[in-house]
């Protein structure tokens, strides 16, 4: 006998069980980004792998270690996307959607990256991402938070989430950071992970963003980029904290937030909790002016963000998530005459009531082990019908939640009655 096939390390499957939360916060969600403005955009799974290299940098551990990237028939390059943002740039300048515009975009769907499997962190992944074109003020920064915010109400998950924010300033000013960063962290070699040590020769902020608890101490006594913005940015910073203090968004100013990505600048913000363990960042994102003009396009302004959505469906779990997926009806068909009957009846009963669910008994079986269908679907109400019931054009309907007379009616009075459900 074989072995049976199973899914793929850190590829996992969404049962019917756990459907609900997973809808619940995709209408949530769109319902959100429809109230602020934001348009759906749709984007390929699959990209050239250049994109990902340009955009995301080549010395990131994505690029360097988590892409799945093969060669297709023709020779090309060619990676599953393991972010959103590079493809939405990409498709938003090859269809001509920035120059001199303003846009406010959204997208969902599953991201790849070949991590160590662990709760919260899968190799696909799903991800729902905001991206917004066009506006160089520090109040589409604030309105991007203050958007995310509004859905942690909605969700009932505000309690549990944290705002960090942070400027990483222009890529000039990280430049003479960087040069400071390095000196200091040299001076500490010997203190230095091996994964520091590594990104010390490639990127060393990344190091400011190492999870390792011995590195802690060495990281708090590093330099701090805020010393050395200029106006500019300091200026846009001071807009973004003024404007969430105002809306009444409480957030922490986190100088060791330097996010993953190398098209980071300015705002950079992160919404946390510590009910998820190692896996606490459920929201991350920040401004990009510079990857357009990196693509190829003209420079112009870019910011977004994205939400782990396996992550968010963990914290619903600890919340009664308002969503009710049971029938409202199930119909059974007992005799040879019922069988057409009912079937016909329940499309006339989808017909005549929008938003009824209607399960129809397939399958055959006795009238017992249907209505012990019946009762296990969750449905109100179940439908009956007999071969009697079809000769009369009649149904017979039994309230299985609620204690209360069964009825026989005809189909037309039926519809009437099911309409009020």
């Amino acid at each position: 006998m074989s072995n049976k096939i199973q899914a793929v390390r850190g590829m996992h499957d969404i049962l019917p069980e756990h459907s609900p939360a997973w809808q619940f916060l995709e209408s949530t969600l769109r319902e959100v980004l429809a109230s602020y403005g934001y348009q759906e955009i749709r984007t390929p799974l699959v990209e050239k792998t250049e994109l990902f290299s340009r955009s995301i940098g080549e010395v990131t551990d994505i690029v360097e270690k988590e892409m799945y990237t093969f060669d297709d028939r023709n020779g090309d390059s060619l990676s599953l996307r393991p972010e959103g943002t590079a493809g939405c740039l990409r498709a938003c300048i090859e269809h001509g959607l920035l120059h001199n515009q303003v846009h406010r975009l959204w997208y969902t769907g599953p991201m790849f990256r070949h991590e160590r499997p662990q709760k919260g962190r899968y190799r696909q992944f799903y991800q729902a991402g905001v991206e917004a074109y066009g506006m160089a003020g520090p109040d589409i920064d604030a309105e991007l938070i203050l958007m995310a915010s509004r859905l942690w109400q909605r969700l009932g998950i505000a309690e549990q989430l944290e705002l960090q924010i942070n400027t990483l300033g222009t890529a000039e000013e990280r430049l003479a950071y960087r040069e400071h960063l390095v000196v200091y962290f040299r001076a500490h070699h010997e203190q230095l992970d091996e994964d520091s040590r590594r990104r010390l020769e490639t990127n060393p902020l990344r190091i400011l963003d190492s999870k390792n608890p011995d590195m802690r101490a060495l990281i708090a006594g590093a330099p701090v980029l805020a010393d050395y913005l200029g106006e500019i940015s300091s200026s846009h910073f001071r807009g973004l904290t003024t404007a969430l203090e105002q809306a009444g968004i409480a957030y922490t100013v986190n100088p060791r937030l330097v996010r993953g990505l190398d098209y980071y600048s300015r705002s950079v913000f992160e919404w946390v909790t510590q009910s998820l363990g190692a896996q606490g960042t459920v929201c991350a994102g920040g401004r990009y002016d510079g990857l357009i003009e990196q693509l190829g396009e003209r420079a112009s302004h870019a910011i977004g963000f994205a939400l782990g959505l396996e992550r968010l469906v963990s914290l619903l779990e600890h919340t009664a998530i308002p969503v009710d997926t049971a029938p409202h009806v199930y119909l059974i068909r007992v005799g040879e005459a019922a069988e057409q009957a009912g079937m016909l009846l329940a499309e006339r009963l989808r017909d005549a009531v929008p938003g009824l669910r209607l399960v129809l008994h397939c399958g055959g079986g006795s009238f017992k082990s249907q209505f012990k269908r019946a009762d296990k679907s969750g449905a109100r109400y179940a439908l009956i019908v007999g071969d009697d019931e079809a000769a009369q054009d009649r149904v017979s309907i039994k309230n299985l939640r609620e204690e209360a007379e069964q009825l026989s009616l005809s189909w037309g009075d039926a519809i009437d009655y099911l309409a009020k459900v």
